[in-house]
């Protein structure tokens, strides 16, 4: 299968814009800051459990990347707020998207591979999507060697 539609409900994200940077040295940054989030820099100064996927928005003709954690089931409700200022808590609405998904460890250029392929397939099955921008999303650890699993995200028009 060359890719599937799912259909996410509304959702919490913790998230940060890293400006200007390679999308690698900008996934990187971005994890960081997260991370620390997640570890207890927060208003309630709790820890909260790493979830995935770890996603970033790509959009086309913008150097900023947009890196995410989705905000963990039981703190859906009220997530702690983020006590750096270039970390925020945003709400993406339900939507429709499609899902390519593939193994091995993903660099930037083979994410933007696979959202051509996935673009190229979604416009010759005449399937309409925003084609301005997409979201890589990755699940694995980078200690995990095998077995990996990656994505890339069109949200369906």
């Amino acid at each position: 299968k060359d890719y599937e539609l799912r259909q996410y409900e509304t959702a919490k994200w913790v998230s940060t814009v890293i400006p200007g940077e390679t999308q690698k040295e900008a996934m990187r940054q971005g994890f960081w800051k997260l991370f620390h989030y997640i570890q207890g820099k927060n208003d309630k100064e709790i820890k909260i459990d790493m979830t995935v996927p770890v996603t970033c928005l790509i959009k086309s003709g913008c150097a900023d990347f947009k890196i995410s954690f989705f905000v963990p089931f039981e703190h859906q409700d009220s997530p702690p707020q983020p006590t750096d200022s270039d970390v925020f808590v945003e709400e993406r609405k339900a939507a429709p998207i499609f899902v390519r998904s593939f193994g091995g460890f993903a660099s930037p250029e083979k994410y933007a591979e696979e959202a051509e392929v996935l673009a190229r397939i979604l416009r010759n099955r005449g399937q309409p999507f925003h084609e301005d921008f997409f979201y890589t999303a990755g699940y694995d650890s980078p200690f995990k060697l095998f077995n990996r699993h990656n994505e890339v995200w069109y949200f369906k028009k």
